[in-house]
């Protein structure tokens, strides 16, 4: 005789599980081992993100005043080493118009500084390369991986060109310091690729046939508000980095008003430039715009959070609820950097909200698209 189903019994609780192909049929090993492999890679771009942030605030970008790839990787060993590398520096113009008459040691401080910056890029792609090589010989690759593993080197590969681009912008020309468009770019694209790397590491979390399953369940409101605050968290982004590269976070110590105006004076002033050139580097409207682009990102998470609160999905609650809670730190963070002139821990503080925000925010998308979905018995999840 057959057993009687209670009343409220799950109907799914006899649904066989999910079939995931041939690699979850191995047991799911290489997506795991792969994903680690990424975490790997995600906090190296993490670190060389705040390096990067350091050696901006230290003014030591320039201090290497040649690309040097592979030869590069060795510092100056010898006395004459020093010698040669401090002759480069000093025929630049951060050292004749602003560092005159800096002596070898503070030299030697921020030459460090940025050969450890480079030396986490060559560390960053070398991970990459071996972990790429790993797997692809042992046949380890997800099916329909290769391609996105490849565009990841790929992009480290561009963002060390680009690196050097930026620098060879403060080289010369009277300059003390690299272009700010060119480390808005470079600052960008390093989000870009520590982003694909977390939503690579999301995607490889579950199976291919859990995120099938899961994206019928998205919902397409939420995703697009996800959308949206992804794409303006990123301008904010290359907002920051003009701030930074104008040095425009220490000249306007008040808040809300910008030395007791609201729109700052001469906002449109580049001397010797076009008015346009001043949305680039005019400190005064570069601060004003990273201003506004803050408040707007603040709403727009706070109207992602009340339509988050919605969602039949805990985690996708809670992952918005998070991004809302970040909003509110990092724009503290900023508001205590901007009254204090942007000291050095402020600074690197708030550099580091904007990639955990980053990451949120990046989560937060992804659980909209693929949500985890719970049971009747056990609720959402």
């Amino acid at each position: 005789m057959a057993e009687k189903r209670k009343l409220f019994e799950e109907v799914t609780q006899a649904a066989p599980p999910p079939s995931g192909g041939m690699l979850d049929a191995r047991g799911g090993g290489a997506r795991g081992a792969v994903r680690l492999w990424l975490a790997a890679l995600f906090a190296l771009v993490t670190l060389m993100i705040l390096v990067g942030g350091l050696t901006r605030l230290t003014d030591s970008g320039l201090s290497i005043t040649e690309w040097a790839p592979i030869l590069g990787a060795i510092p100056p060993l010898s006395a004459a080493d020093w010698a040669k590398a401090f002759e480069r520096y000093q025929a630049i113009p951060e050292y004749t118009l602003q560092n005159k008459g800096m002596d070898l040691d503070a030299f030697k401080a921020i030459y460090w500084w940025e050969w450890g910056h480079r030396q986490l890029g060559r560390l960053v792609g070398l991970v990459w390369a071996l972990g790429f090589v790993w797997f692809a010989a042992r046949g380890q690759v997800p099916p329909g991986w290769t391609r996105r593993l490849l565009a990841l080197g790929a992009l480290g590969g561009l963002q060390g060109a680009l690196g050097w681009w930026m620098v060879s912008s403060g080289l010369a020309g009277g300059r003390v310091d690299v272009a700010s468009t060119r480390l808005a770019l470079h600052l960008g694209l390093a989000f870009a690729i520590l982003g694909l790397i977390g939503w690579n590491i999301l995607a490889l979390g579950r199976s291919e046939a859990a995120l099938i399953q899961s994206r019928r369940a998205g919902e397409r409101r939420l995703q697009r508000i996800g959308a949206a605050l992804m794409h303006l968290a990123f301008l904010q982004i290359l907002l920051g980095a003009l701030v930074a590269g104008t040095d425009a976070g220490r000249g306007f110590p008040t808040w809300p008003d910008m030395n007791g105006r609201f729109f700052p004076a001469d906002a449109f002033h580049v001397p010797g430039g076009a008015p346009w050139q001043a949305f680039f580097e005019n400190p005064g409207l570069v601060q004003f715009n990273h201003r506004m682009a803050a408040y707007a990102l603040i709403a727009l998470g706070l109207v992602a959070y009340l339509r988050g609160r919605a969602s039949a999905h805990l985690a996708s609650r809670r992952a918005f609820a998070a991004v809302l809670l970040m909003l509110a730190l990092q724009a503290g963070l900023g508001i205590a950097a901007a009254l204090t002139a942007a000291p050095l821990g402020l600074s690197l503080a708030h550099q580091a909200g904007a990639v955990l925000l980053w990451a949120l925010i990046l989560r937060a998308r992804f659980l909209s698209t693929y949500p985890i979905t719970g049971t009747i018995r056990g609720g959402t999840l």
